[in-house]
C-alpha cells in the first residue's frame, strides 16, 4: 500500500533531524499516533519547532503524492511528545457503511 511507503519516508526523514533521537507510528484503534523522542537538552527547541519540522518531514514523504496531512499535538511527558498525525488519500473509504458497495473495503485484498 503506498500509505505504508509514505509513513516509512516520513519516519526515516524525521529519524534524520538533529532534535530527534527517536519516533515510532502507533495505530490506537485506528487511528495513527506519532511518537517523538527529543533529547531533554533540545526541549525548548523542539517546542518552537517541532509542528514545523513534522511539517517538513510530512511534505518531503508526500512529494508527487496524492496524500494530504493532518497533524494534532496531543500531550508531551518530560522529553516525549505525541501527536494524532494521518495522511489522507482523497476518495478512499475508511469504514463499511453497510450498502454493500463495489469498493467496499470489506471486499478489498490484503497486500
Amino acid at each position: 500500500m503506498e500509505l505504508e511507503q509514505i509513513w516509512s519516508t516520513f519516519l526515516n526523514e524525521l529519524k534524520e533531524d538533529e532534535l530527534v533521537e527517536g519516533c515510532f507510528r502507533k495505530n490506537i484503534t485506528g487511528i495513527p499516533f506519532l511518537y517523538v523522542h527529543v533529547s531533554e537538552e533540545k526541549v525548548p527547541e523542539w517546542d518552537s519547532k517541532g509542528s514545523a519540522i513534522i511539517a517538513a518531514c510530512s511534505k518531503k514523504a508526500m512529494f508527487r503524492k496524492k496524500v494530504t496531512v493532518e497533524t494534532h499535538f496531543v500531550r508531551q511527558a518530560q522529553n516525549q511528545y505525541v501527536y494524532r498525525h494521518r495522511f489522507f488519500v482523497p476518495q478512499e473509504k475508511m469504514f463499511c457503511c453497510g450498502n454493500l458497495c463495489e469498493d467496499c473495503i470489506r471486499l478489498r485484498k490484503k497486500s
